[in-house]
């Protein structure tokens, strides 16, 4: 197969008239759903029954890295699938962001972990949508996102509801934590949040040089390694390893079994979360991913109602209302739109514009056109799919 081939199918993998494109993106989706409610009510379940060492949160949100060479390997040596091996095309460049972002999520899980430890679960998820408008500004000046009345108010919807929610959040204090503590992990959750909305449009930036999920799931491998370093490193210092063991035997008030049982469900819930959140971030944008990871916050909300029977009184219904309203609001906007540019290619319209790439629009013809003029100068990235 020649390179220009190849390069067509890889980039093809974005686009919107690739038949593995809509069942890409929703087992995507369908991850970041499992992942996030269940790694959310699962942090609160291990330190509500007296877990009590943030680094050991920290530390399983990224040690389940080993589960992600099961999408590296699996197409390539067993269905066969793709022509091209791991990790081929994979730069020092790729490996050094690979690195410092996984690093930078390394803290975030941290400031999740300590804002989970003492908030609700219903109240950390709505302030954690606060991400949004951060997200919305940083894609703006990362990766030149344009703002649409689609996007803004989406943004402003599920901003209020986080607003609505710190207005009335010293109702939503656990009777156990006191008020500095509180303000602690108030403070903490807000932090996570604007780092992540960081995280996102770099991490967009990064992938608009690489057109192959199987590498996505590379970097995000490399990440996670670096992030469980960093956690491993405060575990060591803080005696966390030693502490783990400690908790499972001694502390955690359901048992040994049921600590361990904790543990690893945590690990696989997060690795869930953060393939689904990587692969979203691919497929279409990182307003996107962070708008539909937001719009799931809303699940956890009543995932804490329902599991451990936390206040849902008029504010949270209505921030929850609030939030759906936001969600339903954009996804409508982006069926749309994706229509309309279907619609076109289908009747032989023009190039698209910058802003397609947000809904994960590519138009091959145009990719054939680019990759014919510029396949007598240098090879590109990435081989084979």
């Amino acid at each position: 197969m020649s390179n220009t081939t190849q390069t067509i199918n890889e980039q093809d993998q974005k686009s919107v008239t690739n038949k593995r494109y809509l069942p890409l993106l929703l087992v995507n989706y369908g991850f970041l759903f499992i992942g996030s409610l269940s790694s959310s009510l699962l942090s609160k379940y291990y330190f509500n029954h007296k877990g009590s060492s943030r680094w050991v949160s920290t530390w399983v949100q990224s040690a389940g890295f080993p589960l992600l060479i099961i999408p590296i390997v699996v197409p390539y040596y067993l269905f066969k699938s793709t022509q091209r091996k791991p990790f081929t095309g994979f730069t020092p460049k790729i490996l050094a962001l690979s690195i410092f972002i996984g690093f930078m999520l390394g803290v975030n899980n941290l400031l999740f972990s300590w804002g989970n430890s003492y908030l609700p679960v219903s109240t950390s998820s709505l302030l954690l949508s606060s991400q949004l408008v951060f997200n919305l500004i940083l894609s703006v000046i990362i990766v030149k996102q344009k703002i649409t009345f689609m996007n803004l108010n989406c943004v402003i919807l599920l901003t209020l509801s986080s607003v609505l929610l710190a207005l009335e959040s010293s109702n939503d204090q656990p009777h156990d934590v006191t008020r500095t503590k509180y303000f602690i992990g108030y403070l903490a959750t807000i932090g996570a949040g604007l780092l992540f909305a960081l995280y996102l449009p770099i991490m967009e930036k990064v992938y608009k040089k690489v057109y192959c999920y199987a590498m996505v799931m590379e970097m995000q491998m490399v990440m996670e390694v670096a992030a469980t370093v960093l956690a491993s490193i405060g575990m060591v210092f803080d005696g966390g390893f030693t502490e783990m063991k400690r908790e499972g035997y001694q502390v955690f008030d359901k048992g040994e079994k049921v600590y361990w049982a904790t543990v690893v469900s945590n690990v696989v819930s997060w690795q869930l979360c953060f393939m689904g959140t990587a692969g979203m971030v691919f497929l279409t944008c990182s307003l996107t991913g962070g708008i539909c990871l937001t719009a799931l916050l809303m699940m956890n909300v009543v995932g804490g109602v329902v599991v451990y029977k936390e206040e849902f009184g008029g504010v949270k219904v209505v921030s929850t209302v609030m939030c759906g309203w936001g969600f339903c609001s954009y996804v409508y906007g982006m069926y749309v739109k994706n229509k309309m540019l279907k619609d076109r290619d289908d009747g032989g319209g023009g190039g698209h514009d910058s802003d397609d790439k947000n809904v994960g629009s590519y138009n091959p013809i145009e990719m054939t056109q680019i990759v014919n003029s510029s396949s007598s100068s240098s090879p590109p990235l990435h081989i084979g799919v």
